[in-house]
């Protein structure tokens, strides 16, 4: 028995919900938003029919409270509810709660959910379907000589992942035995460790990371709208994805829509989703895993398919026909617009948009959720926008990104538009002149980012203290170099120019009260802490004299690996925290006992914040070894 989406609960937020709200206006669908206290003020707030408040002040009590949100859909009168992308798109849990609500799911059934939610399963999952997994082991291991067993058969780098990561979340690349085997102290379930958790995989390195954006309605229909490529990663995360995929032969292409219908069809899948691959050099093709939900690359699909998969997820979900994806037309890019910094190694940021303004012309579909005026919050997700362009092949749409980059401006925050300007210029990705296969998954750190900061075993994490390899300045960010010039529009010989200056030379020659009092536009990132992200790692080093060991990024708590009164050998990990899915370690600066924790796992921190505390004068047991 099928029945009619007619009123739907968007259980997101931001640009995700407003692409929602579109469609389902377009179709004749009432729509119900959810929003925080931080989003009253947002776009898709304001375009819904009807928007109901969340009280609280974090993800769980807000867009994770799912026996809330249950609640707004009786209060509603809504029968169906679309996720959208990240918090409960893929919780097993919360779609069988919709569906004992007696309302339709905008998604697969929740027990493809839980086939596919856990890594491990996803592998089984894949063996079933007769799909090759990179090599690993199918279940968690708990002693290091298997562990150990594993790197030397398959030899180094190996990847620790965790059974429930997504979107680059808790993946660990391992080097080397000793990197091994400090992986495993770290994470000793006797200990109170999390191993039990992880699994392990063969690092695949100088592989194309390519999914396929597939769908499967309830009649058996499959289709494959497109090929996508996601391989500008970093921290595991996507950050420039394209479609079709590049350079990949006919049979290369065939194998990867033929194992992603083995896939669906194994687990019953109805609805959309991505099945995730790598691609070797030599065309080898490897499963990573199957995302449950419409992904935030999506948009890239519908340009090339020319179809609107919202539209295709919520005719699914009524039980229509899917519509087969004609032949792709022309390439499309996104670039993801996050506050991030890429003169601190993409480290996140947060403030107030001073100034956006968006590209247009041909080929340009901008896809975002903020306005000038609004605050990016360091308490959510720094994506503040997608920007998508088209043209009728690879090589144009490359010559496009240019030359919307140059007309993109967004102040207030920082962002990584300077360096995307140099990453379209570099004859490695956009193979001008014949590198198809550059551009692997560590390509982007590798080539511009520094990916092991010295600070890391002070008690820093390696998100932060590290700069922009290569030409120096290449790829700062803007806002930084605005710090230290000011640029006047000038007439020479009746041609209008920018000349930019450095303010101390404005000030030397002019004695001008507005070069010696000029406001600079600052760089506010998470936190005071981070607004100079030196004096933040100056404080965290300054623990081994003060014992007091602050947070120098705004994150969340995900584990204390300590207890009070407990001695500890410097370099011991004591916190780990997470910010936009990367996994921090903050270790101990120096030897002591500690005296006082201040933090829980869950608890969100800002920069500077005091997580724990050290009487860095005690000693340290014998041999150094925690009790």
């Amino acid at each position: 028995m099928t029945q009619s989406v007619k009123k739907i609960l968007i259980a997101n937020r931001g640009e995700i919900a407003l692409r929602v709200v579109r469609t389902a206006k377009e179709m004749g669908i009432s729509t119900v938003a959810v929003y925080a206290e931080q989003d009253r003020n947002s776009r898709y707030v304001d375009m819904a029919d009807e928007a109901y408040l969340l009280s609280g002040d974090t993800y769980k009590d807000t867009y994770l409270n799912e026996d809330l949100l249950i609640d707004i859909l009786h209060r509603s009168g809504a029968n169906a509810v679309h996720p959208g992308y990240g918090f409960l798109s893929e919780v097993p849990s919360f779609a069988q709660k919709v569906e004992d609500a007696g309302a339709i799911w905008v998604g697969p059934h929740h027990t493809a959910l839980v086939d596919l939610g856990d890594k491990i399963t996803a592998r089984r999952v894949a063996l079933r379907a007769k799909v090759p997994p990179v090599p690993g082991i199918s279940e968690p291991v708990t002693d290091v000589r298997t562990l150990l067993d594993f790197a030397h058969t398959h030899g180094y780098p190996i990847m620790m992942k965790r059974t429930d990561g997504g979107g680059g979340h808790g993946i660990t690349v391992v080097h080397d035995d000793e990197e091994l085997r400090r992986f495993y102290t770290n994470h000793d379930a006797l200990q109170g460790g999390d191993l039990n958790e992880y699994f392990i995989e063969k690092f695949v390195d100088k592989a194309r990371h390519v999914e396929t954006q597939s769908g499967r309605d309830s009649h058996g229909n499959f289709t494959v709208y497109s090929t996508r490529d996601c391989s500008l990663q970093r921290r595991n995360q996507k950050l420039v994805e394209e479609a079709p995929a590049p350079f990949l032969t006919e049979e290369v292409v065939s194998t990867l829509e033929e194992y992603s219908r083995r896939l669906f069809t194994t687990v019953d899948y109805v609805g959309l989703g991505t099945c995730e691959f790598m691609v070797t050099p030599n065309g080898k093709v490897y499963f990573l895993e199957v995302n449950p939900r419409l992904q935030v690359e999506h948009t890239v699909s519908e340009e090339v398919s020319g179809l609107d998969l919202v539209r295709e997820q919520l005719v699914i979900a009524s039980g229509g026909e899917l519509t087969r994806a004609p032949e792709p037309r022309g390439h499309s890019f996104e670039l993801r617009i996050t506050s991030e910094d890429p003169a601190t190694n993409l480290t996140p940021g947060s403030g107030t948009l001073e100034k956006i303004q968006w590209p247009a012309g041909p080929g340009v579909r901008i896809d975002t959720g903020v306005e000038q005026g609004d605050t990016i919050s360091p308490k959510f997700d720094s994506m503040m926008g997608k920007v998508i362009v088209t043209a009728q092949n690879r090589l144009d749409a490359v010559a496009r990104v240019r030359r919307v980059l140059d007309e993109l401006v967004i102040e207030g925050v920082p962002t990584p538009i300077s360096l995307y300007k140099e990453i379209f210029r570099n004859d490695d990705f956009t193979a001008e002149h014949g590198h198809p296969f550059a551009v692997t998954t560590k390509w982007l750190e590798r080539t511009y980012l520094n990916r092991e900061p010295n600070s890391a075993r002070a008690g820093q994490p390696a998100s932060l203290g590290a700069t922009v390899a290569g030409t120096p300045g290449a790829a700062a960010s803007d806002d930084t170099d605005k710090t230290k010039s000011e640029t006047f529009v000038i007439e020479m010989n009746d041609r209008r120019v920018k000349l930019t200056v450095p303010l101390d030379i404005v000030e030397n020659l002019t004695g001008s009260a507005r070069a010696r009092n000029a406001k600079r536009p600052t760089q506010p990132l998470r936190g005071a802490g981070l607004h100079n992200v030196d004096s933040s790692a100056n404080k965290v080093n300054g623990g081994a004299k003060s014992g007091i060991i602050a947070s120098p990024m705004q994150a969340v708590v995900t584990r204390i690996n300590v207890s009070e009164g407990q001695q500890v050998a410097k370099g011991d990990l004591l916190v780990v925290l997470e910010s936009m899915k990367m996994e921090n370690y903050v270790y101990a600066p120096a030897a002591g006992e500690v005296k006082k924790i201040f933090v829980s796992p869950a608890d969100g921190v800002e920069a500077g914040d005091t997580l724990v505390t050290l009487d860095v004068t005690s000693k340290v047991k014998e041999g150094g070894k925690n009790d």
